[in-house]
């Protein structure tokens, strides 16, 4: 099946709302097929264990957009706003 839409004749709130029925269909979808690889589940479950253990670090956002901020400097234009 093959839907086109013609997205510059759609209003804003009309684009959200089938933005958001497809990730819902694509959640249950991963869901039921487990979609998520194995490896990225167990990134999971170790973060989730440091958590519990309280082994787990975390950083500042603001120290996390600063970082990212000098990375992209290097390598583009890019401004976190």
């Amino acid at each position: 099946m093959h839907a086109a839409f013609n997205l510059d004749q759609m209003e804003i709130d009309e684009k959200f709302l089938i933005m958001e029925q497809i990730w819902e269909n694509l959640s249950a979808n991963a869901r039921v097929q487990g979609f998520t690889p194995k490896w990225h589940m167990d990134i999971l479950a170790d973060r989730e264990r440091k958590v519990q253990d309280e082994t787990a670090t975390f950083q500042d956002i603001s120290d996390l957009k600063k970082r990212l901020q000098k990375l992209a400097n290097k390598n583009s234009t890019f401004r976190w706003s």
